[in-house]
């Protein structure tokens, strides 16, 4: 037995007709002159019975008329815009800036589309090795689509801190906090690379409810603390491993170099023996932590 459910009706954004406030802010400010001079002058006279309703009639009309004006006014600021409606229907956005004007049983919801800013909050997952490490990031985010981010889902702001926490952690899992020893793509070490697949998972993520991600990046990145320690020695443990292996690779060299111009200008002619001595005392020096005190030697090898 399987249930359907009927799927959502998306919303884009279209573009909606609306008027200068400007020119209906002349029109109601006429309107009102006329409606109060004829009040006076309506006052100031003795006029006839059969007058009388005629006026009433006029002036409600007129007043009718001022609210219908006065009410159809809204201000929309630079990056905003105001999604209208009809009795509930979706008619399009206005994304003219200054003093606007259109039906009064219109609705009109002001939605920003300014970029804004989100630090989340230290998360803690595994990474790739299943260490646990704590992650925060900064986005940078604004509303592209306002249809979409209005009606498509019930709170878009809310919508983002949800998507940003999700997106992070399917980010951190997939790679390895550190790596020397493979070369892998690291969080730590290859921060363009997350980030951009980052940003690409949030806007995948955010497009539903029409958002975009403009720039995003990692603010806090670290072992938790509970194996910071160990992980601290083992990064101090591969730091020295890899300075000695280059130290015996270089020591290597310059032994052979050594040995290669000794023999090449004649200046010494050394037996297996000898050379190996050679290479010995050289490696030692070269590779010892410590200054090296030189023993002469008087008297022969192979005695």
């Amino acid at each position: 037995m399987t249930d359907s459910h009927p799927a959502m009706n998306s919303i884009r954004e279209t573009k909606v007709w609306s008027t200068s406030g400007y020119l209906i802010f002349v029109a109601f400010l006429a309107l009102l002159i006329l409606t109060i001079w004829r009040i006076i002058a309506f006052a100031g006279s003795n006029p006839p019975d059969e007058a009388i309703f005629g006026f009433v009639v006029s002036t409600g009309l007129s007043a009718v008329a001022l609210v219908i004006l006065s009410s159809g006014f809204y201000m929309i600021q630079p990056n905003q815009a105001a999604a209208i409606t009809l009795f509930g229907s979706y008619r399009g956005t206005d994304r003219n800036t200054g003093l606007r004007w259109v039906w009064p049983w219109m609705g009109k919801t002001k939605i920003s589309v300014r970029a804004n800013n989100v630090v989340s909050e230290k998360l803690k997952i595994n990474d790739l090795r299943g260490n646990p490490i704590e992650i925060a990031t900064n986005v940078v985010w604004r509303v592209a689509d306002t249809a979409q981010a209005l009606y498509d889902v019930d709170d878009y702001k809310a919508f983002v801190e949800v998507q940003i926490e999700a997106a992070v952690r399917s980010i951190g899992s997939r790679y390895p906090y550190d790596d020397i020893e493979h070369h892998e793509v690291t969080l730590r070490s290859n921060h363009g690379e997350v980030n951009s697949e980052l940003r690409t998972e949030l806007n995948v993520r955010l497009g539903l409810a029409g958002l975009t991600v403009d720039e995003c990046g990692l603010t806090h990145l670290a072992y938790a603390p509970e194996i910071a320690g160990a992980m601290l020695r083992r990064q101090q443990a591969e730091a020295v491993i890899a300075a000695r292996s280059k130290l015996v690779l270089g020591a290597v060299s310059m032994v052979e170099m050594a040995l290669q111009q000794l023999s090449e200008k004649n200046v010494v002619h050394l037996d297996d023996e000898r050379r190996a001595a050679m290479v010995s005392n050289l490696m030692v020096v070269l590779c010892g932590e410590r200054d090296t005190q030189p023993v002469v030697n008087t008297g022969s090898l192979y005695t």
